[in-house]
């Protein structure tokens, strides 16, 4: 994939700058600004670039070893710099130029700090591959990642035994946002974390644990540096750190609107026979296509969520991409290593305005529906209810094998096209249902054993007064090629 080689930023410290895209320069002078004495860092870079048919989407990622702040007791580590998901030619070879105002390409680029081990004189190069990954699933998602956006990895970071196996988004504590003439770049850092920690984020928020994370030198510190050996979770190390994850949930609830997940709902109401019933939406069937503004909408379901405090309501169908200005929101991003996504497959979040369904495809009130879950989603499906229905919230799953999505509503989100009088309710693959308070606490009553991961599979929920059934199961039955 890779090789090493002497960053091209040497050239432009040299007065060669004219040479060199300017988006490039953009981050090289920032990189610069931070390391002075470093100006030709090591450097991997992508041997056949993405625009020329490669299989990486960064051009380079620059290496640098940071001194750390020993009053701060913040360690010596390696710090790593993405070049590629930011317009850096401004030629459209890559990303659409559309102006110096807007975003530069997706409007950021990642960043990583790796706690520099004893008598270690040079930076591994695991870390590159991570974000060529993460880079991958962005240009093919086209979702982007924001600061308290969380990955659910499943694995350890740098393939060894290490408890670090997900990941944290936030603002890089040095870099500060740059102005090139392709428009503005951040520069967000990946912060690896145990399961614990991932789980916290789930349930509370990202942002919450990072302060966490910050207050624990040995879990990050100021800076957030991964330590790859730690193996103690910030709850192992303070126990008192987990009451106030606990008061936090029951006082915010949770910020997680939705998560991309391995999901399907069928339409109990008419036999799944008839194929001119587009409500039928089942495992092995081939999936009925949205249309670009349905699709957009469902999208929109998750990248607008609800900021804590304000109304709940559901976003309109827009075709304009609106990857900023989401500070309150959190995005689950999961089985990111396991899947390889079409560009419309996953959903983010912010904060929005009311439903306006798309005239061409009519909306559906269901009788009785039958909803299908993975493991990993299942598990969240006490966070949904108590973390988000329960505080007024909605929260959606969008299926990372086709259109289909699952949106749950509270009594207090406007704009739903489920209600009360009607609570399931379908526009095309997407289902709405509408939970109640009083059944929001009698379905968390039932599903109490969800929350633990080892739960034996299948598991099936039913409550036949409502007409509605619930199925925890293997990944295998997702994985069929229809899907």
């Amino acid at each position: 994939m890779d090789e090493m080689r002497p960053s091209s930023g040497a050239a432009a410290h040299l007065g060669l700058a004219s040479l060199f895209p300017q988006g490039l320069q953009a981050i090289y002078g920032e990189c610069r600004r931070l390391y002075p004495d470093q100006a030709n860092p090591l450097q991997v870079t992508a041997i056949v670039k993405y625009w020329l048919g490669g299989p990486d989407p960064l051009d380079y990622i620059s290496m640098y070893r940071n001194v750390g702040c020993p009053g701060q007791d913040i360690p010596e580590h390696w710090h790593y710099v993405s070049l590629g998901l930011s317009d850096l030619y401004g030629d459209n070879r890559v990303h659409e130029f559309t102006g110096q105002e807007g975003l530069s390409g997706f409007g950021f680029e990642l960043t990583f700090r790796l706690k520099r081990e004893t008598g270690e004189t040079a930076p591994p190069t695991w870390p590159a591959e991570l974000m060529q990954g993460l880079a991958r699933y962005v240009f093919q998602s086209e979702n982007t990642f924001c600061s308290g956006d969380h990955i659910s990895w499943h694995s350890p970071l740098d393939n060894s035994e290490s408890r670090i196996q997900h990941m944290l988004l936030t603002e890089d504590p040095q870099m500060q946002p740059v102005q090139t003439p392709f428009g503005l770049v951040s520069f967000l850092q990946i912060v690896g974390v145990c399961t614990e920690e991932l789980q916290a984020a789930q349930q509370w928020n990202g942002q919450g644990i990072l302060d966490l994370l910050r207050g624990v030198h040995i879990a990050g510190g100021p800076w957030l540096i991964t330590d790859m050996r730690r193996g103690e979770t910030i709850f192992d190390i303070d126990p008192h750190l987990q009451e106030r994850v606990d008061k936090g949930i029951e006082t915010d609830g949770s910020n997680l609107s939705g998560v991309s997940a391995k999901c399907v709902w069928d339409d109990l109401s008419r036999p799944p026979e008839d194929e001119d019933d587009s409500r039928s939406i089942c495992v092995g069937s081939q999936q009925r296509r949205l249309s670009d503004k349905d699709t957009e909408q469902i999208r929109e379901a998750l990248r607008k969520g609800l900021e804590i405090n304000s109304k709940s309501v559901l976003p309109p169908i827009s075709g304009q991409r609106h990857s900023h200005d989401r500070p309150q929101q959190s995005v689950g991003h999961l089985q990111t290593q396991q899947n390889s996504r079409s560009r419309k497959d996953s959903l983010e979040s912010e904060s929005s305005a009311a439903i306006v369904p798309h005239e061409l495809v009519r909306t559906r009130q269901l009788e009785s529906v039958h909803l299908k879950f993975n493991q990993e989603s299942g598990t969240l499906l006490p966070l949904c209810l108590r973390g988000r229905l329960l505080h007024g919230r909605h929260f959606t799953y969008k299926s990372i094998n086709g259109d289909t999505a699952i949106t749950f509503v509270s009594t207090g989100v406007e704009g739903a096209f489920a209600t009360e009088e009607h609570p399931y309710a379908a526009h095309g693959p997407w289902l709405q249902i509408l939970l109640t308070e009083e059944f929001v606490e009698q379905m968390l009553a039932d599903i109490q054993d969800l929350s633990s991961c080892e739960s034996k599979l299948p598991k099936e929920y039913s409550w036949p007064d409502k007409k509605l059934k619930i199925s925890v199961l293997p990944d295998t039955v997702f994985d069929s090629p229809l899907q």
